[in-house]
C-alpha cells in the first residue's frame, strides 16, 4: 500500500519517536537498535555475501556481535565522547562495530576506504583517535599513511570473513580484533554505563566527500542518526518483511544513515555489497530478495549503460531512493528496470535540513509548503549569487538578496539549535572549518544560515530544483554557464556513458572556459568530433558549448560516485602534460578538432580565436 493514507498512519506512528529528539534527552542509537532487537531478534538483519546463496545474520546475533564490541571498548577505557576510527568496507563487521561502540557513548570516526597516504593520514588526524580498526581489506591504505602521522595509531585488525589472505605488511604492533572479541561475552553491558549519554552527543564522524579538497569530519548526533532513521524508514515504507539492498559504502551518509538506519528502525532486512558493482547490481537485488535500494551521483547512470538484458525488470525491487538522479535518465532509467517509486532527495552530511520529493516530479529534489511565504516564514531561502565575484549579492543596507521564482542562488537554511529534526548545525570537529559554513547577518542583524554551498532555484510552486555547485558554475563571455545543465544536454549524444564538464582558466581572456571530459569505455576510436560538434551547435548556445573536449577511459569519482573536477581543472588543456586525447571547438571547420601544442600556444597568444 502506497498512498497518502498509509504515509500519514506512518507520519502519526512515528510521533513517538519524534518526540524523543530532544538534544538533552536519552534516546540514543543503541537504544534505538536495542528495540529492534527485542522486536525483531530471530529475523534477519544483515544479508551478505558476494555470490551464491546469503548469509544471513539475525538481529539477536547481530546484537551479540556488538555486545562483544562493548565489552572490548570499555577494557579499553573508552567511554562518552572517545572517538574509534573504523576502516573497512561494507560487511556485517563494520555494521557490529559502530554500534558496539554506541552501546558505551565512544565515537566511530567512519574513515573512507579509498584514502591513502596524506589525505589518510589526514583523516585520521581529523578524528583524534588513538585505536583504529581495520579490516584486512583495507589494511595496505592505512599502512600508506603511517608515516605521514605524528603519533602512531593502536591498530586492531578484523580479519576477512571470506577467509582471503592476509596482507603481508601487517605492523608488528597490530592487534588480532577477531581473537580478542571471541573472549568476550555476547550479553549487553549493564545499560548504566552510559547513562552520562545525551541525544545530542557525537555518534559518529562522517567525512565530507573531498571533492574540492581534504575531507572535513562532520560531528554527526545520536539525534541526527535518529531523524534521518526515522525519517528514511517512514518516507521508502520499510517493513520488517522488507530487504534493503546497500551497495552505498556505510562510512558515507546516503549508506550509513539513511539506509542503514532506516532498515534498523524498521526491522528490516539490510544486503550489503561490499563495493557498488554496476554488472552484479540487478543479479545481487534477485538474489537477495530486495525491496528497497539508495542510490547517489551517477550511480543510476552507471546501471543505464549495461547491456540491457531481457530479465531487467525480473526483481521485488519497489522503491528506490537517494539523491542525483538527473532529469535526462530519470524516465529512462524507471522505466527500463520497472521501478514503481523513485523518491529523490537533497541534502549535505553536514547539513541542517533534508528534501524529499515523494511525487516523482521529474528534477525536482523536494518541494517546499506554501509557496514564496511558507518560504519566508520558514527555514529556506536562496540567495543571489555573483558568480563572477565568487560571492553573495548585498543590498545598500548589507544584507542578501532573497531569489525571485525560478531564479538560481545558493540555498541557504536558517540555524537553530533547539530540536534534532531541523536547523540544528552540528558543525565539524574543526571550529574554524565550522564557522566557514554559517552565514552572519543573511537578511536580518543576528541571524544565522548554513550555507550550501550549491545552486538551487525554487519555482513559484515551491519546488526546488538543483542547479550546481558553486565554483562549477562559471561565467563565459559575460554569461554564466551551469556544469551540470550542459553536462545533461551533453549526455544524450551517442556513445557517451559519462560526462564531467568543468571551466578552466585561459590565460589572457576573462572567466573560464568550458571544457568536457567525456567517457567512452575506451571506445576512443568512436567519438565523432563533427557529430559531436553539430549536436553541440544543435542544443547549447554558443557561450555553453564546449570549447575543449577531453576524452577519458574512466572518471575520476569519489567513493558516493560523484565525479571529481578540481584535478581536472588544474590540469587545465596542455597535451604536453595530459595524455588523454584533448579536441577544441574550430566553428570553421564545424568540428571539434586535435588539440597540439603549436594550437594550444596560437590560443594562448591570442593568435587563434576562441
Amino acid at each position: 500500500m502506497w498512498g497518502p493514507i498509509d504515509l500519514a498512519a506512518r507520519f502519526l506512528g512515528a510521533l513517538p519517536d519524534a518526540r524523543r529528539l530532544n538534544p538533552d534527552g536519552r534516546h540514543t542509537a543503541a537504544d534505538l537498535f536495542e528495540r529492534s532487537v527485542r522486536r525483531h531478534g530471530e529475523r534477519p538483519g544483515i544479508l551478505h555475501g558476494e555470490s551464491g546463496e546469503p548469509l544471513a545474520l539475525s538481529y539477536a546475533e547481530l546484537d551479540a556481535a556488538a555486545n562483544r564490541v562493548a565489552w572490548w571498548a570499555l577494557d579499553h577505557g573508552l567511554r562518552r565522547g572517545d572517538p574509534v576510527a573504523l576502516l573497512m568496507e561494507n560487511r556485517p563487521a563494520f555494521v557490529a562495530t559502530w554500534i558496539g561502540l554506541a552501546k558505551v557513548g565512544a565515537i566511530a570516526a567512519l574513515i573512507n576506504t579509498r584514502l591513502v597516504g596524506k589525505s589518510m593520514a589526514h583523516a585520521l588526524e581529523t578524528s583524534s583517535a588513538q585505536l583504529v580498526v581495520v579490516g584486512t581489506e583495507c589494511l595496505d591504505h592505512l599502512t600508506s599513511a603511517l608515516s605521514h602521522l605524528e603519533a602512531l595509531p593502536e591498530i586492531w585488525l578484523a580479519h576477512e570473513s571470506t577467509g582471503a589472505a592476509v596482507p603481508t605488511a601487517v605492523p608488528a604492533s597490530a592487534h588480532d580484533f577477531d581473537a580478542d572479541l571471541a573472549q568476550r561475552p555476547s550479553n549487553p553491558p549493564d545499560p548504566s554505563v552510559r547513562d552520562e549519554l545525551r541525544t545530542g552527543d557525537p555518534l559518529f564522524y562522517i567525512y565530507t566527500s573531498g571533492t574540492t579538497g581534504l575531507p572535513k569530519a562532520a560531528r554527526i548526533s545520536h539525534g541526527r542518526f535518529l531523524s534521518a532513521s526515522l525519517g528514511g524508514s517512514v518516507i521508502m515504507r520499510l517493513d520488517p518483511e522488507d530487504v534493503s539492498y546497500c551497495a552505498l559504502p556505510l562510512y558515507h551518509t546516503a549508506g550509513g544513515m539513511m539506509q542503514q538506519g532506516s532498515a534498523l528502525r524498521a526491522g528490516a532486512a539490510l544486503a550489503l555489497r561490499r563495493q557498488f558493482s554496476a554488472r552484479a547490481f540487478w543479479d545481487d537485488c534477485r538474489r537477495f530478495g530486495a525491496t528497497r535500494f539508495h542510490y547517489v551521483g551517477e550511480f543510476c547512470r552507471y546501471l543505464l549503460h549495461q547491456e540491457p538484458r531481457d530479465n531487467d525488470g525480473d526483481h521485488r525491487v519497489y522503491a528506490a531512493m537517494g539523491n542525483g538522479l538527473r532529469p535526462d535518465i530519470w524516465r529512462e532509467f524507471q522505466q527500463r528496470f520497472g521501478i514503481e517509486r523513485i523518491i529523490e532527495i537533497y541534502g549535505a552530511t553536514e547539513g541542517n535540513f533534508a528534501f524529499f520529493n515523494m511525487s516523482g516530479k521529474v528534477g525536482a529534489v523536494g518541494r517546499l509548503p506554501g509557496g514564496r511565504l511558507g518560504r519566508r516564514l520558514g527555514n529556506v531561502r536562496t540567495a543571489r549569487y555573483d558568480i563572477e565575484r565568487d560571492e553573495l549579492e548585498r543590498n545598500e543596507r548589507g544584507f542578501c538578496v532573497e531569489c525571485a521564482p525560478g531564479e538560481p542562488g545558493e540555498l541557504l537554511c536558517r540555524i537553530s539549535q533547539k530540536g534534532m529534526l531541523g536547523g540544528r548545525f552540528e558543525g565539524y570537529t574543526s571550529a574554524k572549518a565550522t564557522e566557514q559554513k554559517v552565514l552572519r547577518d543573511a537578511f536580518v542583524p543576528g541571524d544565522s544560515w548554513f550555507r550550501t554551498g550549491d545552486l538551487l532555484r525554487i519555482d513559484s510552486g515551491g519546488w526546488l530544483y538543483f542547479v550546481d555547485r558553486i565554483g562549477d558554475t562559471f561565467r563565459w563571455k559575460g554569461e554564466n554557464v551551469s556544469t551540470q545543465e550542459v553536462a545533461e544536454c551533453l549526455s544524450s549524444f551517442s556513445g557517451l556513458e559519462l560526462v564531467n564538464v568543468y571551466g578552466v582558466a585561459v590565460e589572457g581572456r576573462d572567466g573560464r572556459a568550458g571544457m568536457a571530459a567525456l567517457v567512452t569505455s575506451g571506445r576512443r576510436n568512436r567519438f565523432d568530433p563533427a557529430a559531436f560538434y553539430a549536436y553541440v551547435d544543435d542544443h547549447l548556445p554558443p557561450f555553453a558549448a564546449p570549447l575543449f573536449v577531453r576524452l577519458c577511459s574512466e572518471a575520476d569519482v569519489t567513493g558516493t560516485l560523484k565525479l571529481r573536477k578540481v584535478a581536472l581543472q588544474q590540469e587545465g588543456f596542455d597535451p604536453e602534460q595530459i595524455s588523454d586525447p584533448l579536441f577544441v571547438r574550430d566553428e570553421d571547420a564545424s568540428a571539434y578538432v586535435p588539440l597540439t601544442a603549436e594550437l594550444r600556444a596560437a590560443i594562448l597568444a591570442g593568435e587563434r580565436w576562441i
